[in-house]
């Protein structure tokens, strides 16, 4: 399943006008996949409702919209890359159509969903540091469950932010996340980052 998820996610097209100040970096097809298969193994997705929280060009949201949920919600509140997401959509042809809403992540129009997944900003632009303490505050007030994508080293900080508001972190992994050179800064045609993985029960 998961080989298969992310051959169908590699349709998928990234950011056109990218953003290095809202950390605008494209989740990688095979991140997606990887992460979308433990949530599927712990029964997180079918027959769930899911939100994606800064769902970018919603990678996540329709990775998870493929696993037989019963609602998907994506959230983004740059109108380029939800527009990109809508076209995305079409592409991977889920079975189950995305709601799409222009809206900001750290406060989302949500009661409450089942299953958060996300791809946060890692807070690496000077002045945004920690942005995705947002992130998580928002998935602590909304969620059941959550899948995040974190910079390396960030499993302290995770594990008392979480216990902090009552959670418990499960499961916690390394992966590999490939950036391509998008921005003025970059060095070199790609950077291969360190990552972690969280599996948080709020």
């Amino acid at each position: 399943m998961k080989r298969a998820l992310e051959q169908r996610l590699a349709a998928v097209e990234g950011f056109r006008d990218p953003s290095a100040a809202l950390e605008q970096y494209p989740t990688p097809a095979d991140l997606a996949a990887h992460l979308l298969h433990l949530a599927d193994l712990h029964g997180d997705l079918a027959g769930r409702a899911v939100a994606d929280l800064g769902t970018g060009t919603g990678m996540l949201a329709l990775g998870a919209a493929t696993r037989e949920p019963e609602r998907v919600f994506a959230l983004e509140r740059d109108p380029d890359a939800l527009a990109v997401a809508r076209e995305n959509e079409a592409r991977v042809d889920p079975d189950v159509a995305v709601d799409w809403l222009l809206a900001d992540a750290t406060r989302p129009p949500l009661s409450a969903v089942d299953t958060v997944v996300m791809n946060p900003p890692f807070g690496a632009q000077r002045g945004s540091e920690h942005a995705d303490r947002a992130f998580l505050a928002a998935t602590a007030e909304v969620a059941s469950v959550s899948y995040s994508v974190h910079n390396a080293g960030s499993r302290s900080f995770v594990e008392s932010f979480v216990a902090d508001a009552g959670g418990e972190v499960t499961h916690a992994f390394a992966a590999e996340f490939d950036v391509d050179r998008q921005f003025d800064f970059h060095t070199s045609e790609r950077e291969r980052l360190d990552v972690e993985v969280f599996r948080v029960e709020w």
